[in-house]
């Protein structure tokens, strides 16, 4: 399992802003598996990041975020694409392409919803109606 992969959505986009806004001050390779660097973060503090290919969990940061953690923060993610810049270009090709499909996942998924509303009885239609409002109810007294 890769850096990305366990990046949270946040960290991955972030640190992809951070990539493309040239956030990434320094960068070199320190072993076979191993890259350190300094990325400015938003406050423009300078963060020291460390990141580990073949054992990502062992990357380090040195934001409030990361440090003495395993979390994946924006500032490796930046690190890891200033190293891997093929890997940020296939990253924002695949965002757009489930963004251009969206729609259409959402019209089949309504579709979806329609067929089945149709094929209930008109008493199927009332019970679930009112599980659905019982139900509704019982979540908002207990927020």
């Amino acid at each position: 399992m890769g850096l990305l992969d366990i990046a949270s959505g946040n960290s991955f986009w972030r640190g992809y802003d951070y990539y493309k806004d040239g956030k990434v001050i320094s960068c070199n390779q320190t072993g076979e598996y191993r890259y350190e660097g300094n990325v400015k973060g938003s406050a423009d503090n300078v963060y020291a990041v460390m990141i580990d290919i073949e054992h990502p969990k062992r990357s380090t940061c040195t934001c409030p975020h990361a440090e003495g953690t395993r979390r994946v923060c924006k500032h490796k993610v930046a690190l890891f694409f200033s190293v891997f810049p093929e890997e940020a270009d296939r990253a924002l090709r695949e965002a757009e392409e489930w963004e251009a499909n969206e729609e259409k996942r959402r019209q089949e998924e309504y579709k979806g919803l329609e067929e089945y509303v149709n094929s209930l009885s008109k008493q199927e239609l009332r019970d679930e109606l009112l599980w659905r409002l019982i139900d509704e109810r019982e979540r908002n007294r207990r927020w």
